[in-house]
């Protein structure tokens, strides 16, 4: 099952400046309860701006340069290798967590999307496509806690395609 697993403004901003736009320290915390211990995909961009792997987690970088990377992580050079995988694993998920470019790409291969959803205005360089709500079943939405450490509304949807 190809996932897509990223947080969004109400205009689709995923980025600024090759980092997010807010700190939203709970929607981290659900990144990392969905992700331990399973696949990422992400593009060199995304990769370079987490400064490294993520532990504990099989990391895949999409990639057209040829450059360094570390040992603990793997290179591919298209989606079509991830959507070959899809193909010969459909149980297992794999999670693809960005970047824009990234997105654009598989989501017409994605089967489920895991999405912070902020309801909030941000700057941005970066957003995540825009979608047919008609080809998506909303299978939950839960809001999140707002404190001083949480300051914004935001809603932890899930879509699985219809």
């Amino acid at each position: 099952m190809i996932s897509l697993l990223l947080a969004m403004d109400r205009n689709h901003v995923i980025g600024l400046n090759n980092d997010l736009p807010w700190r939203l320290p709970k929607d981290l915390r659900f990144f990392k309860e969905k992700t331990t211990g399973q696949t990422v995909i992400m593009g060199r961009k995304t990769f370079e701006s987490m400064g490294g792997a993520l532990p504990n987690r099989e990391n895949i970088i999409i990639t057209r340069k040829q450059k360094e990377f570390p040992e603990n992580v793997q290179i591919i050079h298209d989606l079509e290798t991830v959507i070959e995988w899809n193909k010969e694993n459909p149980e297992k998920e794999y999670f693809v967590i960005g970047g824009g470019n990234i997105f654009d790409q598989i989501l017409p291969y994605a089967n489920r999307m895991y999405i912070t959803w902020i309801d909030e205005s941000f700057e941005g360089d970066t957003y995540f496509p825009g979608f047919s709500e008609e080809e998506w079943n909303l299978t939950s939405k839960t809001k999140g806690e707002k404190n001083d450490t949480n300051p914004y509304d935001y809603y932890f949807i899930q879509y699985d395609r219809k």
